[in-house]
């Protein structure tokens, strides 16, 4: 079993067409076929390690309304212990992002949600929930979303609490310092570079210098940088390897990160060395930006890829 901890959000989706120019102001109107809600934020890291067939209790805060309901329903569906999922009351609703997509393209995302720090109480419900289910777990996945679950100090306390396993971050630049100690960390490039003080350029040379960095910097196991169009580098502490992209076709980015994380944490926990694990981690993140909306692959699809 995996735990997931931080920030719920409800990915919704809004299709439809655009045929026309709305008379009332220079934007399109979209004509709605369909609505539809995933989980997202670091729920949909829940999502991506069932499609692994891998085990899962997710730890985070929803909402005492309609969708955060729906999210302790889905994620029991998905066979996830939701049993970290603290509700609270209607001064901390649910997070919701919006996306209007038209003939496979975003027109616009509108976000409703609350990022203010979590209450020390919410904190301790969570803690008291993850004591429970330590036993039981492979590996821990911070999922930072910078919507005030995983506060710095938080933060500090779950990699203390959880030294002798496998910890994977998925940050947030502004809580750069709080992550040292991790087993490894996935940014992207742009989160990277302002991680570690250094300009984004976005080549082989540059990646390896700022993965470097942040290696030295946080006492980490492993960096690793996603990289868009160039693909991945891991740096283990003594090289750098740069992964080719393995995307065909790029339709939506949604939740690629979330992917990349859930993957090669998934292959950690079972036993591959990090260089198969980011190796199939590129794979999988190919396979989801061929797909539109926040997407998972499975193990069939990534090995097919």
């Amino acid at each position: 079993m995996i735990l997931v901890i931080g920030d719920i959000i409800v990915d919704e989706f809004i299709w439809g067409d655009v045929s026309r120019i709305s008379p009332e102001a220079p934007v399109p109107v979209v004509s709605v076929n369909e609505i539809d809600r995933r989980l997202g934020g670091s729920s949909n890291v829940v999502r991506n390690l069932h499609a692994l067939d891998t085990g899962s209790a997710m730890f985070g805060i929803v909402g005492n309304d309609e969708p955060g309901e729906w999210v302790k329903n889905r994620l029991a569906e998905l066979n996830s212990d939701n049993s970290g999922v603290i509700t609270k009351t209607n001064d901390r609703p649910t997070a919701i992002k919006t996306r209007i997509i038209a003939r496979h393209q975003q027109v616009v995302r509108y976000d409703r949600e609350w990022t203010q720090a979590a209450r020390q109480e919410s904190h301790e419900a969570i803690m008291a929930s993850l004591e429970d289910l330590l036993p039981q777990s492979s590996a821990t996945i911070l999922s930072d979303y910078g919507k005030g679950v995983l506060t710095p100090d938080f933060i500090r306390q779950l990699i203390e609490q959880m030294q002798g396993s496998i910890i994977a971050v998925d940050p947030k630049p502004e809580h750069t310092d709080a992550y040292a100690g991790a087993t490894v960390i996935t940014p992207n490039l742009m989160e990277a570079a302002a991680m570690a003080g250094l300009e984004a350029i976005n080549d082989d040379e540059h990646a390896e210098l700022i993965a470097q960095t942040l290696h030295a910097k946080l006492n980490l196991q492993y960096v690793l940088l996603t990289r868009s169009e160039r693909g991945m580098t891991l740096y283990d502490g003594q090289q750098s390897h740069h992964i080719p992209t393995a995307a065909r076709d790029v339709f939506d980015v949604t939740g690629a990160g979330d992917t990349v994380i859930a993957v090669f944490t998934a292959c950690l926990a079972r036993g591959d060395d990090a260089l198969t694990a980011v190796k199939l981690a590129n794979q999988a993140a190919g396979v989801v930006v061929g797909k539109v909306g926040t997407a998972t692959a499975s193990w069939s699809e990534i090995e097919a890829h």
